[in-house]
């Protein structure tokens, strides 16, 4: 990006052809940390976050794999994060402020969880 480009919320906030993903190959990957695109990353996420899982996968890494751009192969339809974010949503950080709100839930939603397994129940009549 060209440094006249910084100033252009569309072009900061961009996400990129290339996904956003964890720093590092395999097992080595940086789970903390996110690639947004070639101006942002997002650093310091904490362990609890990552915990949050759904159906076998984080929530972080569900809204990293639908947050790009990518063509269906049958149809050729091309879901576009920027174009949602800037058409529908009029934000182009949009794609940003929801990995940061999810990252926001999946702390929080781990913290509940926590405190629930502390719960004791006896029993009626107890």
């Amino acid at each position: 990006m060209g440094i006249r480009e910084w100033n252009v919320p569309e072009a900061w906030f961009r996400v990129e052809e290339r996904p956003m993903r964890h720093p590092g190959k395999g097992l080595q990957k940086d789970q903390y940390k996110i690639i947004y695109n070639g101006q942002i990353t997002v650093q310091n996420i904490l362990e609890k976050a990552c915990d949050y899982v759904v159906n076998g996968k984080s929530a972080i890494a569900w809204v990293m794999e639908r947050q790009r751009i990518k063509t269906d192969k049958k149809s050729g339809i091309v879901n576009n994060a920027n174009r949602f974010a800037v058409g529908t949503m009029q934000d182009p950080a949009y794609p940003l402020r929801l990995l940061a709100k999810v990252i926001t839930v999946s702390l929080e939603t781990v913290g509940v969880v926590d405190t629930l397994r502390d719960i004791t129940f006896r029993e009626a009549g107890q």
